[in-house]
């Protein structure tokens, strides 16, 4: 009994730190991860729930020159991010209430603060923001779409898949940033990846090895305490 409770305690030590160790990393080496890496972490993130099976993602790696296509096609499109239409899914509420408008200002008060962006830089912000859409600098970039038929269900099944991955990979000693930001540009990407127009652009993602010099990684969230969203009975 004690060696199994031993083996059990590693094994939630090796798991929680996959999960807690995971964060939106927005600075990356340019140092390349092979497709066998990618392949097995998909793989792996494959293995997500999803409700009768349907396994509701599509993903689109790139690379070099087709990842920089992406980059040219929404940088040049003239389109800021602010004035970006969300015309396939809304992401956010039209209109912010707490707590989640105080927990989405300290979060990007953090970032711009570790970076020394002052609250009225706005357009340092906007350069920061526009990183986005180079990944980071991270060498892959995946863009990841659902058929328009699906349904709410399915998009819950899709955040699995989504967090699978960002586990997986710091498991392989790398790092993620997920990116909702792609999905209001999808007029600039389909044409890059012939994503058909039954597919919905979900989001992107940067994979890569952190660069911890920059200061932008520094940066970490908090998470409110479980007495404030748990409720035991019984």
């Amino acid at each position: 009994m004690l060696e199994k409770n031993i083996r059990i305690a590693s094994d939630a030590a090796i798991v929680d730190e996959a999960i807690t160790s995971r964060r939106s990393v927005r600075a990356f080496l340019p140092d390349m991860v092979d497709d066998e890496t990618i392949r097995a972490i998909l793989a792996v993130a494959a293995r997500a729930p999803s409700g009768t099976n349907m396994q509701p993602w599509r993903v689109y790696v790139t690379k070099g020159e087709v990842k920089q296509r992406i980059s040219d096609a929404i940088l040049n499109s003239g389109i800021r991010a602010e004035k970006a239409e969300w015309d396939e899914y809304r992401y956010y509420p039209d209109q912010f209430f707490e707590p989640y408008l105080t927990r989405r200002r300290a979060n990007g008060f953090g970032l711009y603060g570790a970076l020394g962006i002052g609250r009225r830089e706005v357009d340092k912000m906007r350069a920061q923001h526009d990183r986005n859409f180079i990944f980071f600098d991270a060498p892959v970039g995946m863009i990841f779409t659902i058929d328009r038929r699906l349904n709410q269900g399915s998009w819950i099944d899709y955040g699995m898949f989504l967090q699978n991955i960002m586990v997986a990979a710091r498991g392989r000693g790398l790092h993620t940033c997920p990116q909702a930001a792609f999905a209001p540009y999808h007029r600039q990407i389909r044409p890059v990846l012939d994503i058909p127009d039954e597919e919905i652009v979900v989001c992107g993602m940067a994979l890569g090895y952190e660069d911890t010099s920059k200061p932008e990684n520094e940066f970490r969230t908090d998470r409110a305490p479980l007495a404030d969203w748990v409720t035991f009975s019984g």
